[in-house]
């Protein structure tokens, strides 16, 4: 979550190289929907209360998604979900930096940081799932932004570019080719999940009638942008085969 208060994306991904054969894997991808088998994979990124209505972090519809993912995940025999966690004090919330109010933007170690509301703060109301959101069919949950001094807005790299959750592991060690990516927002966290889905060599696929965006000067139109030019695909649930 970064582009629609200022940050240079760009900037913040100086230093990622993108792999010659996951290049050329994604390059030689022979359809542009896919296939929900046992290498396909369904990433549900931040459904939780703090970027529901009435969080503190709200995405507009952000609970819209909940009955969309939920069908959708019965499709699946691999499901992810993607956790916001952060301590009580992490460096990316403005109440940990004297003087400073949510949204301005700070110089970090990592590069610019945009300060946030405090949010999804572990053991919360706000961090967990939306009490909607069937958890059923989940194997694993990745949690993120839980380190103090960064942030994280990917499910598979923190916000320093270096620091991996784990999931490109995870994914790899099942055999995974294909992520399908799902939740909030559109244009932040699912948008950098995605990215970083195809960086690591995974087809990557965005739904967009299962994510909701919080779209600021543009943002929204930005992230499709930069996914296109990253090899993620725009799809619909009406796309994914039955």
């Amino acid at each position: 979550m970064a582009g629609a208060f200022g940050i240079d994306r760009r900037s913040l991904m100086a230093g990622a190289v993108a792999v010659g054969a996951a290049a050329a894997a994604r390059g030689a991808r022979a359809q542009e929907i896919p296939v929900i088998d046992a290498r396909t994979a369904l990433i549900v990124v931040d459904v939780q209360n703090d970027f529901c209505p009435g969080g503190k972090l709200a995405v507009p519809g952000g609970d819209e998604v909940v009955p969309v993912i939920n069908a959708l995940a019965k499709r699946f025999s691999h499901v992810v979900m993607t956790q916001d966690w952060h301590p009580a004090g992490h460096s990316s919330f403005a109440s940990s930096h004297t003087g400073k109010r949510p949204f301005e933007m700070i110089a970090m170690p990592y590069g610019q940081q945009v300060l946030w509301p405090e949010h999804c703060v572990q053991g919360s109301k706000g961090a967990e799932f939306h009490a909607g959101l069937d958890m059923t069919p989940a194997q694993a949950v990745i949690r993120k932004g839980y380190r103090r001094e960064v942030d994280s807005y990917s499910g598979f790299v923190e916000a320093d570019r270096t620091t991996p959750t784990g999931l490109t592991g995870y994914l790899r060690e099942r055999g995974i080719l294909r992520t399908v990516i799902v939740g909030l927002a559109t244009d932040f966290c699912v948008n950098w999940t995605a990215q970083d889905a195809a960086r690591a060599g995974f087809d990557a696929y965005v739904v967009e009638d299962a994510c909701r965006a919080i779209d600021l000067e543009g943002s929204l139109a930005r992230a499709w942008a930069e996914m296109a030019e990253n090899d993620v695909s725009r799809i619909k649930t009406a796309d994914l085969p039955g």
